[in-house]
């Protein structure tokens, strides 16, 4: 090399300056993102430039952040506006990562079990009463997996909270105790048991719940009550809740005319709800092969742990585009008829017109009644808030008078209307 050549450093001095190995540069050369200015034809040694520091060391930065090599690509040679894509869609996959895997501790920790210490707290037995009422429709009866007919019951954070599940459907009633001490606590007991405590509990102006080693007991004025615990483990239904994005819709409406709405055609197949600036359009079929399928494509069944749900994908996607039967198109009164990809054929009903405030850009969304109707019943007060994030991920159900109550429905796939 001349004096007028530039200055070349070898693959270790490189590799010190910028804090890579020189085994990670030969991978990085191999892969074509950070290739020597100088390979000795000779000997294949290479030579990188003072100038490609800068690079190397974001390439560096961008691996420690465990962005993948293609997306690496992207921010090293691509336009600003395509690199801050690309960042952005990794920040939002390793935020939900991290949040999926502290629900997961934090539900493992919870699982632990615990032995030889006392914890109790103590509530309104009609609250606690209210609480069964509330979350027992959510389970279900399943041979294969017993423990879907179970309430979860879980102390801790200073809240006792009451959960069920049938996959489709999760309920969370929230309850905050007078007092209460001890490690938090998590039991299962099966639903008919509870259903026999509840006008117990609602009798007594006060319960406490116990937990003493391996045994619980509820203890109201002068009687206690053994709950039988289940033996098994409850789906992750935390890490449910953290993935749900920020709702992009919300509805207000009036939650008993709601549901007599749903109700107003006996043998229904599936409901479709589409927003109308003041209020809702109400679209309900009825088919005799069964509901439609539950709209998987992304959406988290309430159930497991961030799994789909168990029907199967979504059967098309919908576009939020109106259809003959959303707002703007009036009902004819004699029906039209609905196809889904396995050929069923339904009848619809005349839309049915809702007064209600929504929020968010135009919806259309459809449920299977089964699972709608009974999170509407559970609710209290006069008004129902359904808020959405997207058509495929559960959709959260809550009394606008009583925050404390919780209800995660999965829609079914949108079917197109003809």
């Amino acid at each position: 090399m001349d004096g007028n050549a530039p200055q070349l450093l070898s693959i270790s001095a490189f590799a010190r300056r910028v804090g890579l190995a020189p085994s990670a540069l030969r991978f990085y050369d191999d892969c074509g993102v950070l290739p020597p200015a100088h390979v000795d034809g000779a000997s294949g040694y290479r030579f990188y430039q003072p100038e490609q520091e800068k690079r190397a060391v974001l390439l560096r930065e961008l691996r420690e952040a465990d962005v993948p090599l293609p997306d690496v690509a992207v921010v090293l040679d691509g336009p600003r506006e395509q690199a801050q894509r690309v960042l952005h869609a990794h920040l939002r996959r390793m935020l939900d990562r991290t949040e999926r895997g502290r629900s997961a501790i934090e539900e493992i920790l919870r699982s632990l079990p615990v032995t030889g210490s006392h914890a109790e707290a103590r509530v309104g037995g009609a609250e606690l009463a209210s609480a069964i009422r509330q979350v027992v429709p959510a389970t279900a009866s399943d041979e294969g997996f017993p423990v879907l007919g179970c309430v979860l019951i879980e102390l801790g954070d200073g809240e006792v909270r009451l959960v069920a599940t049938d996959r489709y459907r999760l309920s969370i009633r929230v309850l905050h105790p007078a007092a209460m001490h001890g490690d938090p606590r998590q039991i299962l007991v099966r639903a008919a048991d509870l259903v026999e405590i509840g006008p117990w509990a609602a009798r007594n102006a006060e319960v406490t719940v116990e937990f003493d080693g391996g045994a619980a007991r509820l203890r109201g004025a002068g009687e206690c009550r053994v709950l039988p615990l289940f033996e098994g483990r409850f789906p992750s239904y935390r890490e449910a809740l953290s993935v749900l994005g920020p709702p992009e819709h919300r509805m207000i409406v009036d939650r008993l005319a709601f549901r007599d709405a749903l109700l107003s055609r006996g043998d229904t197949s599936y409901v479709t709800v589409a927003t109308a600036g003041d209020g809702l359009a109400v679209t309900i079929a009825t088919a005799g092969d069964g509901p439609a399928a539950r709209a998987g494509t992304g959406g988290p069944d309430p159930a497991t742990s961030g799994g789909a749900a168990t029907d199967g994908p979504a059967v098309c996607a919908d576009t939020g585009e109106p259809g003959p039967t959303t707002p703007g198109a009036a009902a004819d009164g004699t029906g039209s008829t609905v196809a889904d990809t396995n050929g069923t054929v339904s009848t619809v009903a005349d839309t049915i017109r809702l007064a209600a405030i929504c929020s968010g850009p135009p919806l259309r969304i459809a449920f299977d009644p089964a699972t709608l109707i009974p999170a509407l019943e559970a609710g209290v007060g006069p008004d129902v808030l359904l808020e959405v994030s997207t058509t495929t991920h559960p959709v959260i159900v809550r009394s606008a008078d009583q925050g404390s109550f919780t209800t995660l429905v999965m829609p079914v796939a949108p079917l197109s209307l003809g």
